[in-house]
């Protein structure tokens, strides 16, 4: 099941003109973390219109665009949809991209940042005195990851057989669906999902995150609550015992 983010109803239409007017930076990430859900070219551009109008500034974490499951729907990006509308320049958007998600490379830390020359020429400035340069040997490193797309695509498959074993795994024992994109599961769970958490790895030997601990409580409501994020990027057999042991911990619930 999707959860692709966009049309007719969506929550940024929930936001009055007033906010909109007050509003300098937006920060969107999409494919998001942890949901996986995918905000879709029509929202884009509606954001890049309603930041047109507002003078704000977009600022995009796409670093999971290149983690998804069919290969002839990648997921829509800011530029993208900038390009659509016209706006060539990329006016008032800006997109960071990092290999640690496309190449599994975290500890690389080896991104870019595109988008709008004026706000780019700003940030260089900043980079300048608040930054450092990347170290030759991460350079050198960088070159092939970035040059190279068929380890991407097969990284790409590698995920989609972890997806599709551990899901089976857990079908009828856990509420979990697929997500659109990224490479993490977002179940309900069936208790509190800190006590969910600390028991599975008390009893199972095996590491979630609470949702609770990835936002913030406003007006009474948590909405990571009752959710775990489980990050399915270790090896698949790994990922198979790991949903296995899962399985056993519900029985005993």
């Amino acid at each position: 099941m999707g959860r692709t983010v966009g049309g007719p109803g969506h929550l940024f239409d929930a936001v009055p003109a007033a906010t909109w007017e007050r509003c300098q930076l937006l920060y969107i990430c999409s494919p998001g973390n942890p949901t996986g859900a995918v905000i879709g070219l029509e929202t884009l551009q509606q954001l890049i219109r309603l930041a047109e109008h507002h003078d704000f500034v977009i600022a995009a974490d796409e670093c999971y665009s290149e983690i998804y499951f069919d290969e002839s729907r990648p997921p829509p990006g800011l530029l993208q949809a900038a390009a659509a509308l016209g706006n060539r320049e990329y006016r008032r958007c800006l997109v960071f991209h990092s290999l640690s998600k496309r190449s599994n490379a975290p500890g690389l830390r080896s991104g870019f940042v595109a988008g709008d020359a004026e706000i780019i020429d700003a940030f260089y400035r900043y980079r300048t005195y608040h930054g450092c340069a990347i170290a030759p040997p991460t350079q050198a490193a960088s070159i092939p990851a970035w040059g190279d797309e068929a380890h991407v695509r097969a990284n790409r498959a590698l995920y989609r057989d972890k997806f599709a074993a551990v899901l089976e795994t857990l079908d009828g024992c856990l509420e979990v669906e697929m997500p659109d994109a990224g490479f993490y599961l977002w179940p309900v769970t069936p208790v509190d999902d800190s006590r969910f958490a600390r028991g599975l790895l008390e009893q199972q030997n095996v590491t979630v995150l609470p949702g609770s601990f990835l936002s913030r409580t406003h007006d009474g409501i948590n909405p990571g609550a009752n959710h775990v994020r489980m990050a399915l990027v270790a090896p698949l057999d790994d990922c198979i015992e790991a949903a296995q042991r899962i399985r056993t911990y519900l029985a005993g619930l």
